[in-house]
């Protein structure tokens, strides 16, 4: 996503606003969290996470497999998810911004932007991987301009309440035996017996289709999969909550003012070290172990590990960049972080054709700990294509393709047309 910059003066209503000036930090923070979303997603491209406690036992890396396992619970379950969610947050601030300078006409895009995002969100979860964030980030960024009234205290109580919901909810769902996604799981099985997709063979379907059509199959029923995750996982709380907070973080522009912030980075990397990381041990071990707390227990532990955890890791690199200013690995980080877009659908592309049937067909059959080496491996890949990318043209691919169909009319991507671009929005 195109959202770490900011601008100033005014545009043509519907032309892209001219930029300004790009904020590093910003796009390296991107980048990093496209690390730990590649190392969190490939154990499911790589059909690994489907296969049942005995046949990933049987796996002759099975040892190996299961400390990686514990490891992405502690490091990486979430944190990066939420880091993500939290620079989309600032994003859409800056669009929200800057639709509020140009009035009306400017929310209109703003929805249109979101419509698009949703539009792409849908077909990548229809149609290439069932495990789409976009579509969710699409429908509560459209809910963000709600809050653009609102004081910075209300924000950040807004976004308290919403991030610690999920506790109340699965507190209501596990005391009164509720199931909220049920509905979504019946439909889910439903159209596995419509195809064919049993449960023996479920974690290898993917694997065994050598034609699209296999796949298209699985993904219809993986639709209905996802909900149920959304409903059980209190997913959209929260999204909107992490939203929110970075909305508060991109109005008053924290991160271009790191150095008189420095104390509060300070701390919230302290709370980081010294409260989530402890509790991301005793989560990991939850997780592990199938929550044997209880749904509760293991939410509020969710809850209060990883969003500390994660608010952690942004301060250790904002106190880096601070140290040492621009150096080889921000700029590496931030290359695939100006192209977020462009690199995440890229991920699924690359994670059908390695683990696919109608690929290379490697899924159902390799250890997590060779999936993450493979995953670490397309995003240094990733990064390489994006600098150079990046040294032609102004946006990644998808990125240019969303902001054309948000302004409605065709726009050169070529570096040499920048100053063009942004001569015809003034």
């Amino acid at each position: 996503m195109d959202n770490g910059q900011h601008t100033n003066g005014t545009s043509l209503q519907g032309a892209p606003v001219a930029v300004r000036q790009r904020y590093i930090i910003l796009d390296a923070l991107r980048g990093f969290a496209l690390l730990g979303i590649v190392l969190a997603n490939f154990p499911e491209f790589s059909l690994w996470t489907f296969l049942s406690d005995e046949a990933q036992a049987a796996l002759p890396t099975a040892a190996l497999d299961r400390g990686c396992h514990w490891l992405l619970y502690l490091l990486v379950d979430g944190k990066f998810y939420t880091l993500f969610s939290l620079l989309f947050g600032m994003g859409f601030s800056i669009i929200i911004a800057n639709a509020a300078r140009r009035g009306a006409d400017g929310f209109r895009i703003f929805y249109r932007r979101m419509t698009v995002l949703l539009l792409i969100g849908l077909v990548h979860l229809l149609f290439l991987w069932s495990g789409d964030i976009l579509a969710l980030y699409a429908l509560m960024g459209m809910l963000l301009p709600l809050f653009r009234r609102c004081s910075n205290r209300a924000l950040l109580a807004w976004a308290a309440v919403l991030l610690l919901a999920p506790v109340g909810v699965d507190a209501v769902v596990e005391g009164f035996g509720l199931h909220p996604s049920a509905w979504f799981g019946e439909r889910m099985w439903h159209y596995c017996g419509v195809f064919g997709i049993s449960e023996e063979r479920y974690a290898y379907w993917l694997q065994e289709q050598t034609s699209y059509v296999g796949v298209l199959q699985f993904l219809v029923q993986g639709a209905f999969e996802r909900m149920t995750e959304f409903i059980d996982g209190n997913r959209y709380f929260k999204v909107l909550g992490l939203f929110v907070l970075g909305f508060y973080v991109g109005r008053n522009r924290l991160y271009a003012r790191l150095e008189e912030i420095r104390p509060m980075l300070h701390r919230v990397l302290a709370v980081g070290l010294v409260w989530g990381l402890p509790l991301s041990f005793i989560y990991a071990h939850s997780c592990m172990e199938h929550h044997p707390w209880g749904l509760t227990i293991h939410t509020l532990l969710y809850t209060l590990s990883v969003f500390p955890l994660a608010f952690g890791y942004v301060a250790a690199i904002a106190l880096a960049y601070l140290r040492w200013g621009e150096t080889s690995l921000t700029r590496f980080f931030a290359a695939p972080g100006r192209m977020a877009l462009s690199c995440y659908i890229g991920q699924t592309l690359l994670g059908m054709l390695l683990f696919y049937g109608i690929g290379f067909g490697l899924g159902a059959y390799i250890g997590l700990g060779h999936v993450l080496l493979i995953a670490l491996g397309i995003y240094i890949f990733e990064a390489i294509v994006a600098r150079l990318w990046l040294s032609w043209f102004q946006y990644g691919l998808l990125e240019w393709v969303w902001r054309m169909l948000t302004y409605g009319r065709y726009l050169k991507i070529g570096k040499e047309a920048a100053s063009l671009n942004n001569a015809e929005s003034k």
